[in-house]
Protein backbone atom coordinates (compact mmCIF):
# COMPACT_ATOMS: atom_id res chain seq x y z
CA UNK A 1 0.00 0.00 0.00
CA UNK A 2 2.99 2.31 0.44
CA UNK A 3 2.96 5.22 -2.00
CA UNK A 4 -0.49 4.56 -3.47
CA UNK A 5 -2.49 7.72 -4.03
CA UNK A 6 -5.91 8.13 -2.40
CA UNK A 7 -8.08 11.17 -3.07
CA UNK A 8 -10.35 12.01 -0.12
CA UNK A 9 -13.38 14.23 -0.62
CA UNK A 10 -15.68 15.17 2.22
CA UNK A 11 -16.57 17.12 5.31
CA UNK A 12 -13.53 18.40 7.16
CA UNK A 13 -13.58 19.20 10.86
CA UNK A 14 -11.26 20.08 13.69
CA UNK A 15 -11.17 17.73 16.67
CA UNK A 16 -10.18 19.68 19.78
CA UNK A 17 -9.30 17.84 22.98
CA UNK A 18 -9.01 19.22 26.52
CA UNK A 19 -7.28 16.65 28.72
CA UNK A 20 -7.35 16.72 32.50
CA UNK A 21 -8.42 15.20 35.80
CA UNK A 22 -11.43 15.40 38.09
CA UNK A 23 -11.01 15.81 41.84
CA UNK A 24 -14.25 17.54 42.82
CA UNK A 25 -17.84 18.27 41.86
CA UNK A 26 -18.87 21.81 41.02
CA UNK A 27 -20.71 23.70 43.79
CA UNK A 28 -22.78 25.40 41.05
CA UNK A 29 -24.29 22.23 39.56
CA UNK A 30 -23.90 18.43 39.97
CA UNK A 31 -21.16 18.18 37.33
CA UNK A 32 -17.46 17.27 37.54
CA UNK A 33 -14.86 20.02 37.48
CA UNK A 34 -12.12 19.08 35.03
CA UNK A 35 -8.70 20.56 35.78
CA UNK A 36 -7.22 20.88 32.30
CA UNK A 37 -3.53 20.09 31.93
CA UNK A 38 -3.23 19.54 28.17
CA UNK A 39 -4.81 20.90 24.99
CA UNK A 40 -4.50 19.25 21.56
CA UNK A 41 -5.90 19.54 18.04
CA UNK A 42 -6.37 16.81 15.40
CA UNK A 43 -7.82 16.61 11.91
CA UNK A 44 -11.30 15.09 11.99
CA UNK A 45 -13.90 13.86 9.50
CA UNK A 46 -12.52 13.58 5.97
CA UNK A 47 -9.23 14.93 7.32
CA UNK A 48 -8.90 11.94 9.61
CA UNK A 49 -9.51 9.61 6.64
CA UNK A 50 -6.66 11.32 4.80
CA UNK A 51 -4.45 11.21 7.90
CA UNK A 52 -5.06 7.46 8.18
CA UNK A 53 -4.04 6.99 4.54
CA UNK A 54 -0.85 8.93 5.20
CA UNK A 55 -0.09 7.07 8.44
CA UNK A 56 -0.36 3.75 6.61
CA UNK A 57 2.21 4.85 4.05
CA UNK A 58 -0.10 6.06 1.29
CA UNK A 59 -0.17 9.47 -0.37
CA UNK A 60 -3.31 11.37 0.62
CA UNK A 61 -4.86 14.24 -1.30
CA UNK A 62 -7.70 15.98 0.55
CA UNK A 63 -10.33 18.13 -1.18
CA UNK A 64 -12.69 20.01 1.13
CA UNK A 65 -13.75 23.40 2.52
CA UNK A 66 -13.35 25.25 5.82
CA UNK A 67 -14.00 28.63 7.38
CA UNK A 68 -11.91 31.81 7.38
CA UNK A 69 -11.64 31.74 11.16
CA UNK A 70 -9.34 30.62 13.97
CA UNK A 71 -10.63 27.05 13.70
CA UNK A 72 -9.86 27.04 9.98
CA UNK A 73 -6.33 28.30 10.55
CA UNK A 74 -5.74 25.64 13.21
CA UNK A 75 -7.16 23.00 10.88
CA UNK A 76 -4.90 23.99 7.99
CA UNK A 77 -1.94 23.62 10.32
CA UNK A 78 -3.14 20.22 11.56
CA UNK A 79 -3.61 18.96 7.98
CA UNK A 80 -0.07 20.03 7.09
CA UNK A 81 1.36 18.43 10.25
CA UNK A 82 -0.39 15.16 9.33
CA UNK A 83 1.56 15.15 6.04
CA UNK A 84 -1.59 15.42 3.94
CA UNK A 85 -1.57 17.30 0.65
CA UNK A 86 -4.74 19.38 0.36
CA UNK A 87 -6.91 21.60 -1.82
CA UNK A 88 -8.90 23.46 0.83
CA UNK A 89 -11.49 25.97 -0.31
CA UNK A 90 -12.81 28.70 1.96
CA UNK A 91 -16.45 28.95 3.01
CA UNK A 92 -18.22 32.27 2.38
CA UNK A 93 -17.66 34.89 5.09
CA UNK A 94 -19.43 34.16 8.35
CA UNK A 95 -19.65 30.39 7.99
CA UNK A 96 -17.58 28.71 10.73
CA UNK A 97 -15.22 25.78 10.52
CA UNK A 98 -16.74 22.67 12.08
CA UNK A 99 -15.09 22.19 15.48
CA UNK A 100 -15.83 19.34 17.89
CA UNK A 101 -14.45 19.95 21.37
CA UNK A 102 -14.09 16.95 23.67
CA UNK A 103 -13.20 17.18 27.37
CA UNK A 104 -11.46 14.01 28.55
CA UNK A 105 -10.63 13.12 32.15
CA UNK A 106 -9.07 9.88 33.44
CA UNK A 107 -9.31 8.28 29.96
CA UNK A 108 -13.03 8.99 29.70
CA UNK A 109 -14.87 11.57 27.62
CA UNK A 110 -16.84 13.85 29.95
CA UNK A 111 -18.66 15.98 27.38
CA UNK A 112 -18.50 17.06 23.73
CA UNK A 113 -19.42 20.50 22.34
CA UNK A 114 -19.98 21.01 18.59
CA UNK A 115 -19.70 24.27 16.68
CA UNK A 116 -20.90 23.88 13.11
CA UNK A 117 -23.13 25.01 10.27
CA UNK A 118 -24.33 22.18 8.03
CA UNK A 119 -26.06 23.89 5.10
CA UNK A 120 -24.97 22.73 1.63
CA UNK A 121 -22.10 24.40 -0.18
CA UNK A 122 -22.96 27.61 -1.96
CA UNK A 123 -22.96 27.24 -5.80
CA UNK A 124 -19.68 29.11 -6.32
CA UNK A 125 -17.72 27.05 -3.78
CA UNK A 126 -19.37 23.84 -5.04
CA UNK A 127 -18.25 24.55 -8.62
CA UNK A 128 -14.68 25.25 -7.46
CA UNK A 129 -14.68 22.04 -5.43
CA UNK A 130 -15.83 19.96 -8.42
CA UNK A 131 -13.12 21.52 -10.58
CA UNK A 132 -10.44 20.68 -7.99
CA UNK A 133 -11.80 17.15 -7.71
CA UNK A 134 -11.63 16.60 -11.47
CA UNK A 135 -8.04 17.81 -11.62
CA UNK A 136 -6.82 15.66 -8.73
CA UNK A 137 -8.70 12.55 -9.81
CA UNK A 138 -6.42 12.14 -12.82
CA UNK A 139 -3.45 11.27 -10.61
CA UNK A 140 -5.08 9.14 -7.91
CA UNK A 141 -5.67 5.39 -7.55
CA UNK A 142 -8.82 5.53 -5.39
CA UNK A 143 -11.50 8.07 -4.49
CA UNK A 144 -12.95 8.04 -0.97
CA UNK A 145 -16.02 10.14 -0.13
CA UNK A 146 -16.42 10.90 3.58
CA UNK A 147 -19.99 12.15 4.07
CA UNK A 148 -20.57 13.58 7.55
CA UNK A 149 -23.54 15.65 6.30
CA UNK A 150 -21.85 18.96 7.09
CA UNK A 151 -22.41 20.58 3.68
CA UNK A 152 -19.50 19.53 1.45
CA UNK A 153 -21.01 16.29 0.10
CA UNK A 154 -24.19 17.61 -1.54
CA UNK A 155 -26.83 15.84 -3.67
CA UNK A 156 -25.59 17.75 -6.73
CA UNK A 157 -22.02 16.62 -6.16
CA UNK A 158 -23.05 13.00 -5.62
CA UNK A 159 -25.03 12.98 -8.88
CA UNK A 160 -21.95 14.25 -10.74
CA UNK A 161 -19.47 11.77 -9.24
CA UNK A 162 -20.20 8.62 -11.34
CA UNK A 163 -19.65 10.50 -14.61
CA UNK A 164 -16.52 12.11 -13.18
CA UNK A 165 -15.03 8.80 -12.05
CA UNK A 166 -16.21 6.75 -15.08
CA UNK A 167 -15.04 3.52 -13.43
CA UNK A 168 -11.40 4.63 -13.73
CA UNK A 169 -10.75 4.16 -10.03
CA UNK A 170 -12.60 2.49 -7.15
CA UNK A 171 -15.12 4.83 -5.49
CA UNK A 172 -15.69 4.22 -1.77
CA UNK A 173 -18.32 6.07 0.26
CA UNK A 174 -18.72 6.40 4.02
CA UNK A 175 -22.44 7.23 3.89
CA UNK A 176 -25.23 9.00 5.69
CA UNK A 177 -28.82 7.65 5.35
CA UNK A 178 -30.26 10.97 4.09
CA UNK A 179 -28.13 10.73 0.92
CA UNK A 180 -28.18 6.95 0.59
CA UNK A 181 -29.90 6.51 -2.76
CA UNK A 182 -27.53 9.07 -4.28
CA UNK A 183 -24.54 6.75 -3.77
CA UNK A 184 -25.48 4.62 -6.79
CA UNK A 185 -22.41 3.89 -8.85
CA UNK A 186 -20.08 3.53 -5.87
CA UNK A 187 -17.76 0.53 -5.76
CA UNK A 188 -18.11 0.06 -1.98
CA UNK A 189 -20.22 1.71 0.71
CA UNK A 190 -19.23 1.38 4.37
CA UNK A 191 -22.24 2.12 6.64
CA UNK A 192 -22.27 1.21 10.30
CA UNK A 193 -25.03 -1.13 11.46
CA UNK A 194 -27.45 1.67 12.44
CA UNK A 195 -26.95 3.47 9.12
CA UNK A 196 -27.53 0.19 7.24
CA UNK A 197 -30.77 -0.38 9.14
CA UNK A 198 -31.97 3.16 8.48
CA UNK A 199 -31.10 2.98 4.78
CA UNK A 200 -32.80 -0.37 4.17
CA UNK A 201 -35.76 -0.01 6.55
CA UNK A 202 -34.83 -3.37 8.11
CA UNK A 203 -34.19 -3.93 11.81
CA UNK A 204 -31.44 -6.35 12.84
CA UNK A 205 -32.98 -8.42 15.63
CA UNK A 206 -30.80 -11.51 15.13
CA UNK A 207 -27.67 -12.50 13.22
CA UNK A 208 -29.80 -14.47 10.74
CA UNK A 209 -31.32 -11.20 9.46
CA UNK A 210 -27.97 -9.62 8.58
CA UNK A 211 -27.71 -11.15 5.06
CA UNK A 212 -31.07 -9.62 4.12
CA UNK A 213 -29.76 -6.16 5.06
CA UNK A 214 -26.59 -6.72 3.05
CA UNK A 215 -28.44 -7.91 -0.04
CA UNK A 216 -30.86 -5.00 0.11
CA UNK A 217 -27.95 -2.56 0.28
CA UNK A 218 -26.48 -4.10 -2.87
CA UNK A 219 -29.84 -3.88 -4.68
CA UNK A 220 -30.52 -0.31 -3.57
CA UNK A 221 -27.19 1.00 -4.78
CA UNK A 222 -26.11 -1.38 -7.52
CA UNK A 223 -22.67 -1.27 -5.91
CA UNK A 224 -20.06 -4.00 -6.02
CA UNK A 225 -19.94 -4.42 -2.25
CA UNK A 226 -21.27 -3.15 1.07
CA UNK A 227 -19.09 -3.27 4.18
CA UNK A 228 -21.20 -2.99 7.35
CA UNK A 229 -19.18 -2.05 10.44
CA UNK A 230 -20.61 -3.47 13.66
CA UNK A 231 -18.48 -2.20 16.54
CA UNK A 232 -17.53 -4.97 18.96
CA UNK A 233 -18.95 -7.54 16.52
CA UNK A 234 -16.45 -6.66 13.82
CA UNK A 235 -17.60 -6.08 10.26
CA UNK A 236 -19.49 -7.89 7.51
CA UNK A 237 -18.68 -7.73 3.80
CA UNK A 238 -21.44 -8.32 1.25
CA UNK A 239 -20.10 -8.75 -2.25
CA UNK A 240 -22.04 -9.47 -5.43
CA UNK A 241 -21.92 -13.15 -6.36
CA UNK A 242 -20.12 -14.21 -3.18
CA UNK A 243 -21.20 -15.44 0.26
CA UNK A 244 -21.00 -12.84 3.07
CA UNK A 245 -17.70 -12.51 4.92
CA UNK A 246 -17.94 -11.84 8.65
CA UNK A 247 -14.72 -10.63 10.30
CA UNK A 248 -14.67 -10.59 14.13
CA UNK A 249 -13.45 -7.47 15.91
CA UNK A 250 -9.68 -7.29 16.25
CA UNK A 251 -9.45 -4.98 19.28
CA UNK A 252 -8.37 -6.54 22.57
CA UNK A 253 -9.09 -3.44 24.63
CA UNK A 254 -11.27 -0.51 23.56
CA UNK A 255 -10.38 2.97 24.85
CA UNK A 256 -12.06 5.23 22.30
CA UNK A 257 -14.09 4.57 19.13
CA UNK A 258 -13.60 8.13 17.81
CA UNK A 259 -12.80 7.97 14.08
CA UNK A 260 -12.83 4.17 13.77
CA UNK A 261 -15.04 4.40 10.67
CA UNK A 262 -12.52 6.79 9.11
CA UNK A 263 -9.80 4.20 9.64
CA UNK A 264 -11.91 1.47 8.05
CA UNK A 265 -12.60 3.32 4.82
CA UNK A 266 -9.06 4.73 4.58
CA UNK A 267 -7.52 1.27 4.90
CA UNK A 268 -10.07 -0.25 2.55
CA UNK A 269 -9.38 2.40 -0.10
CA UNK A 270 -5.62 2.14 0.21
CA UNK A 271 -5.70 -1.66 0.03
CA UNK A 272 -7.87 -1.62 -3.11
CA UNK A 273 -5.49 0.92 -4.65
CA UNK A 274 -2.68 -1.60 -4.05
CA UNK A 275 -4.59 -4.40 -5.80
CA UNK A 276 -6.08 -6.24 -2.82
CA UNK A 277 -9.30 -8.16 -3.20
CA UNK A 278 -12.36 -6.85 -1.36
CA UNK A 279 -12.09 -9.61 1.25
CA UNK A 280 -8.38 -8.90 1.81
CA UNK A 281 -9.12 -5.18 2.12
CA UNK A 282 -11.90 -5.89 4.64
CA UNK A 283 -9.58 -7.96 6.85
CA UNK A 284 -6.94 -5.21 6.76
CA UNK A 285 -9.54 -2.53 7.54
CA UNK A 286 -10.84 -4.51 10.51
CA UNK A 287 -7.31 -4.95 11.88
CA UNK A 288 -6.52 -1.25 11.48
CA UNK A 289 -9.74 -0.27 13.28
CA UNK A 290 -8.75 -2.62 16.10
CA UNK A 291 -5.50 -0.67 16.45
CA UNK A 292 -7.06 2.81 16.62
CA UNK A 293 -9.84 1.99 19.11
CA UNK A 294 -7.07 0.95 21.49
CA UNK A 295 -5.85 4.57 21.50
CA UNK A 296 -7.34 7.67 23.09
CA UNK A 297 -8.67 10.45 20.88
CA UNK A 298 -8.60 10.81 17.10
CA UNK A 299 -5.91 8.33 16.06
CA UNK A 300 -4.35 6.48 13.14
CA UNK A 301 -2.65 3.14 12.60
CA UNK A 302 0.89 2.63 11.30
CA UNK A 303 2.08 -0.17 9.00
CA UNK A 304 4.05 -1.67 11.90
CA UNK A 305 0.99 -1.70 14.17
CA UNK A 306 -1.15 -3.21 11.42
CA UNK A 307 1.35 -5.98 10.76
CA UNK A 308 1.63 -6.70 14.50
CA UNK A 309 -2.15 -6.91 14.77
CA UNK A 310 -2.40 -9.33 11.86
CA UNK A 311 0.31 -11.61 13.27
CA UNK A 312 -1.01 -11.61 16.85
Amino acid sequence: MRGRRVLVLGDLMLDEFLWGRVSRISPEAPVPVVEVNRHSFHVGGAGNVAANVRSLGGHAMLVSALGADAGGAQLRQAVAEAGVEARLLTWPAGRPTTVKTRIVAHHQQVVRADREHDADLDPRTAAALLAALGEELRRCDTLVVSDYRKGVVTPTLLRRLPALVRRRVPLLVDPKPRHFRLYRGATVVTPNQLEAEQATGLRLRSESELPAIGQRLLRLLGCRAALVTRGERGLSLFERGRPPLHVPAAAREVFDVTGAGDTVIATMGLALAAGASLSEAAVLANAAAGVVVGKLGTAQATPEELLASLSA
